[in-house]
């Protein structure tokens, strides 16, 4: 599995707060995303009922995981697929390296895929002599760089085209083209990539959704990458986790119009391919075989749990691109896979709560990555609940001081008035006189990335006068 240092956030957010070029990508980020995504929305009167319509569709597939899985394995193997059901990272990584083995593979072309990095199936399959080559551009980007993904949906959204311009010199053979537009770079990581395909022994695929009652896999992706690395091999891995599961195919339209909306702002992505088995003997494109790995990892035990709504989650990244401290801090700094609200609340869960006791914490419970999230996962209040369990074990921060101060000052009423007030007027001199706010211990580090707010007002306790 992938190396976690979600205990580190605190020093990673701090280290990123002064990182001059990610301030301005995710600055960039809030620009595109959050626009793009209310037009979209706009656009369609019924979102709001959409939204609760792939909730229920996502419960729905939860609710009975055990019974849809039985029932895909069985519609996908009756297809000519080979499922396999892999309990752990380890188990998901030694499975697919068995097929390659099985099937002397020594190239492999691998899509997006989320899960492959939660389980560290590039890496294994470098060690055991197989070459991977990621085919997403922004996965590819980051591959060349030897970095993680930042983001669910844009992987590389923090790196600037002078540092991809600077790595695509530095590892393609063609001369650095030193003011290559956005646009000429992409073609020129299509053209070294293209081969690649027809080069593959094996590709390697994640998926949106697996659907029950055909035993589809359903991929979705903008740029192709995906459905070239499944036609073109002759072997098919799709590596997915077991709560991608959903009951039929009259299910699908609605989560496919909520995810396009969410993710990028578009009505639908440019390729939705379902996958039904190995190509037929009439047929003359596709893979030979099929292997579809399901893998739990954790998921069985968030059902139950304080985060078992986040199983809902459909990867689409809305959460991110409107959350300030995903925006202050960025992706690397959750320190494992899955950033932003969603990595706050699933990876306490798969991780174990004691590595990731911060990520919790990293909230304003301004409560927009609810307002936002296509199948209304509550994620301030799954964080809410860690929160809770951190305070109960010991291993969150303690607020008892804070508290006890307030409840004895809450029964002195005289003194409680005199403190508010004293407080308002302190705030007040700060705004006047900002440089204060930069040298006073107490304040310094709360000014660094926000402004004081201003008076709203005479206190709660003079609203009756």
């Amino acid at each position: 599995m992938m190396e976690s240092n979600a205990r580190d956030f605190p020093q990673a957010a701090r280290a990123a707060l002064g990182d001059s070029d990610l301030r301005f990508a995710l600055d960039h980020l809030v620009q595109l995303a959050i626009p793009a995504r209310k037009d979209a929305v706009d656009r369609r009167r019924d979102f709001e009922e959409l939204r609760t319509r792939a909730a229920e569709i996502r419960d729905r597939g939860i609710a009975r995981l055990d019974k849809h899985l039985e029932l895909f394995e069985e519609n996908a193997t009756g297809h000519g697929a080979t499922v396999h059901w892999c309990e752990t990272a380890d188990d998901a990584r030694e499975t697919i390296a068995s097929i390659c083995r099985q099937r002397d593979a020594r190239r492999c072309v691998k899509g997006k895929s989320m899960l492959s990095e939660e389980i560290g199936l590039a890496e294994h399959l470098e060690e055991i002599g197989v070459s991977v080559t990621e085919s997403d551009v922004g996965e590819y980007i980051l591959q060349l760089g030897k970095e993680r993904p930042s983001h669910i949906v844009g992987p590389a959204l923090h790196k600037s085209i002078d540092e991809v311009r600077a790595l695509f010199a530095e590892h393609h053979a063609s001369p650095p083209r030193r003011a290559a537009s956005a646009e000429e770079l992409v073609v020129e990581a299509r053209e070294v990539l293209r081969p690649r395909y027809f080069e593959a022994d094996i590709g390697i695929t994640g998926a949106n959704f697996l659907i029950a009652d055909t035993g589809s896999v359903v991929l979705v992706t903008n740029e192709g990458n995906g459905d070239l690395a499944h036609l073109l091999p002759r072997t098919v891995v799709v590596v997915v986790g077991i709560d991608k599961i959903i009951a039929t195919l009259d299910e699908l339209p609605t989560l496919l119009r909520v995810l396009a909306r969410s993710a990028t702002g578009q009505e639908l992505t440019v390729y939705t391919t379902l996958i039904t088995g190995p190509k037929r003997a009439q047929e003359q494109e596709g893979p030979e075989q099929v292997h579809i790995v399901l893998v739990d990892n954790g998921r069985s035990d968030l059902l139950g749990g304080p985060a078992w709504q986040a199983l809902r989650c459909i990867r689409c990244g809305a959460c991110l691109d409107h959350c300030p401290i995903y925006h202050s801090a960025g992706g690397h700094a959750y320190g494992w896979v899955y950033p932003g609200p969603i990595g706050a609340v699933i990876n306490p869960a798969l991780l174990g709560l004691e590595e990731a006791v911060h990520l919790p914490q990293a909230t304003t419970a301004c409560g927009r990555c609810e307002e936002v999230c296509p199948v209304k996962i509550p994620l301030p209040e799954i964080m809410h609940q860690w929160r809770a369990r951190a305070f109960d074990e010991g291993l969150g921060p303690s607020l008892r001081w804070s508290t006890g101060l307030w409840a004895w000052l809450a029964v002195r009423p005289r003194l409680y008035r005199v403190s508010v007030a004293a407080f308002g007027l302190s705030l007040r001199a700060l705004r006047r006189m900002p440089w204060l706010s930069r040298v006073l211990p107490g304040v310094r580090a709360w000014t660094a990335e926000r402004e004081l707010p201003p008076s709203s007002g005479p206190p709660f306790s003079r609203w009756d006068e």
